[in-house]
């Protein structure tokens, strides 16, 4: 049931899960203690666009036990609206561990197999929330948790009205599957989307490439989001994410590119989420092309300088405080 009355802005679906972090820099193994906090590619757009100011519901399945209560009161706490979520008596919510190997380097575990994300399924796509709503959003980790998320996904775009748009963040997972199993079921997903976010070596898989991932040099950035969006029935806005060196637009086939800030990165994981919801904050407040990329940017930016998936995601009163990010001295008086 819509708790909040009406529809909403945004409606996310996927895994949440409770994260482990430890604090200081090295091998996990000589952690003396860890940090308990939430994460999870669409729980992280859901909190970046309430932040911006939009209404968001999340849905996704959550065990019974203290870490799926946890993560249920962070997003709850954050504003994104849980009456979605499913809770599963018989699987164990995700984990995620993360480490910072080096001071430029993170690794990130995941302990989800049998977790009660992976048990998402059809019936648990509540079709009220996603009622009206503007944009639908999903990624390409949902499907490759079980076939029964595949299916999940799949019942979420076919519930969506007509005049919702579907926005798509391929996040390929090679520990999740294979390219061979995910190539098929990604290039469906962009066939079905209006938004698309994706990296270089994603676009590759999807299109096809023998490079993909290889760092092999090939079409360019620009060429990579154009033929993403002369696919059968492929989206008219195409993001491509490039991480410090920015990032590439083609919307309604004109190029685009994003501002870059030059921050401090601490924690890189989570910015392409900070820069989805940069995107789709500004996409439906119907602002131009470059706003949207310049509030992406900023959010994405935001995001890397504070440890944690989402912690560091920017307010909109926030934004206009970027220029410090990039500046010298960044004291506010």
């Amino acid at each position: 049931m819509n708790s909040h009355g009406g529809p909403f802005d945004v409606v996310t679906l996927g895994e949440t899960m409770a994260l482990l972090s430890a604090p200081r820099i090295g091998p996990l193994r000589h952690a003396r203690s860890l940090d308990v906090a939430v994460g999870g590619a669409e729980s992280n757009v859901a909190v970046g666009l309430t932040r911006l100011g939009l209404r968001v519901a999340w849905l996704g399945r959550i065990g019974d036990d203290e870490f799926g209560r946890l993560v249920h009161g962070t997003l709850a706490g954050e504003g994104v609206d849980v009456s979605g979520a499913v809770v599963d008596p018989g699987a164990p919510t995700g984990l995620m561990v993360k480490a910072r190997r080096t001071n430029t380097s993170t690794e990130v575990t995941y302990y989800r197999a049998g977790s009660a994300g992976s048990r998402l399924c059809r019936k648990d796509v509540d079709a009220a929330l996603l009622r009206g709503a503007r944009v639908l959003h999903v990624t390409g980790i949902t499907p490759a948790l079980s076939a029964s998320a595949r299916d999940a996904v799949d019942a979420a775009l076919a519930e969506a009205d007509t005049g919702t748009l579907v926005s798509v963040d391929l996040n390929y997972r090679q520990a999740l599957w294979p390219p061979a199993d995910a190539a098929p079921v990604l290039r469906r997903l962009v066939e079905r989307c209006d938004v698309l976010f994706a990296t270089e070596s994603e676009a590759r898989l999807v299109l096809g490439d023998p490079r993909a991932g290889s760092g092999a040099d090939g079409p360019s950035p620009v060429e990579l989001a154009v033929q993403l969006a002369d696919l059968p029935g492929g989206p008219r806005q195409v993001l491509l994410k490039r991480g410090a060196r920015g990032a590439v637009a083609v919307v309604d086939g004109a190029v685009y590119e994003a501002p870059r800030h030059h921050v401090e990165a601490v924690d890189p994981v989570g910015a392409g989420d900070a820069f989805a919801a940069g995107y789709l904050a500004e996409l439906l407040a119907g602002s131009d092309v470059p706003a949207r990329l310049a509030t992406a940017a900023a959010a994405g930016a935001f995001a890397v300088t504070v440890s944690g998936d989402w912690e560091g995601l920017p307010r909109r009163d926030e934004l206009a405080l970027l220029q410090l990010l990039d500046a010298d001295d960044a004291v506010v008086r």
